[in-house]
């Protein structure tokens, strides 16, 4: 700015300069406004394209939740099953105590092999497309009344720690 010039006179230079807005005082806004008026439209369509993706992505994660849940139904059904089982008591009561515990429609099976007494609980969990999984869990327990008995050579057996 020169000495002879009065504050606000200067000539401008830089972006601003450029605008065509130079020298007078209400066209600066109007300028402004119409850039912000074209630039809204891309943020209603970034909007538009970013909220069904949102939504879908926290479907997913309701949905993976939901089958970690099932998970943990399986494999804790199993275990009271086992444990059930493994206490001697009869077989419909050990069934009885696996399916209280799994998740709507899963399947119970109980078997034995040699001393362990095992239960695997399976269940589904519905899902769209590939995202529809089979789930299961599966415990073994040592049987109650084969800790301290006595095996076909004589020797007592125990239970180990």
């Amino acid at each position: 700015m020169r000495s002879s010039e009065a504050p606000g006179t200067a000539e401008r230079t830089g972006p601003r300069a450029r605008s065509g807005a130079r020298g007078v005082p209400g066209l600066r806004g109007i300028a402004r406004t119409q850039r912000t008026g074209r630039d809204s439209a891309f943020v209603t369509a970034e909007t538009a394209v970013a909220l069904p993706v949102l939504a879908l992505f926290a479907l997913m994660l309701i949905w993976g939740l939901m089958a970690a849940a099932a998970q943990l139904q399986c494999v804790d059904a199993a275990r009271a099953g086992a444990r059930a089982a493994a206490r001697s008591e009869p077989r419909a009561d050990a069934m009885a105590a696996a399916r209280s515990a799994a998740p709507d429609g899963a399947r119970v099976e109980l078997w034995q092999e040699g001393d362990l007494v095992r239960v695997r609980v399976r269940t589904h969990a519905a899902g769209p497309g590939p995202l529809a999984v089979n789930l299961h869990g599966e415990a073994a327990a040592l049987a109650e009344d084969a800790v301290g008995a006595v095996d076909a050579g004589g020797a007592a057996r125990e239970a180990a720690p």
